[in-house]
């Protein structure tokens, strides 16, 4: 939650500061997936449903990073705001990662 309020807020400030739409649609879409599969998880029906929705998030976070990349590469946020962003966006891909990974080694179990 605390990850898509940032995005929501990123989303603004593209918008209202920048006039940019295009790539802070983009990013919000990506952004704020994360959180929403990761709640939609929380009610899986089976182990299988709950690693889908977590690789989901995991491959959402993965855009994300993109199109953060691409908003620092095209100077619509600095590198300071890139790096801010960036560490939680990094943070969340790899307990995503991890937890997919898991998820995969108990169902070979």
């Amino acid at each position: 939650m605390a990850f898509s309020v940032r995005i929501v807020n990123l989303y603004k400030f593209l918008t209202e500061a920048k006039n940019e739409h295009i790539l802070a649609k983009q990013i919000l879409r990506s952004g704020t997936s994360i959180g929403a599969n990761l709640a939609e998880s929380e009610c899986a029906i089976s182990a299988d449903d709950f690693t889908a929705k977590v690789y989901i998030a995991l491959k959402e976070c993965a855009e994300t990073q993109y199109w953060l990349e691409l908003l620092k590469n095209t100077d619509y946020i600095t590198q300071a705001q890139f790096e801010s962003i960036g560490v939680d966006c990094e943070e969340l891909r790899k307990i995503l990662s991890s937890t997919t990974k898991t998820m995969k080694e108990k169902r070979k179990s």
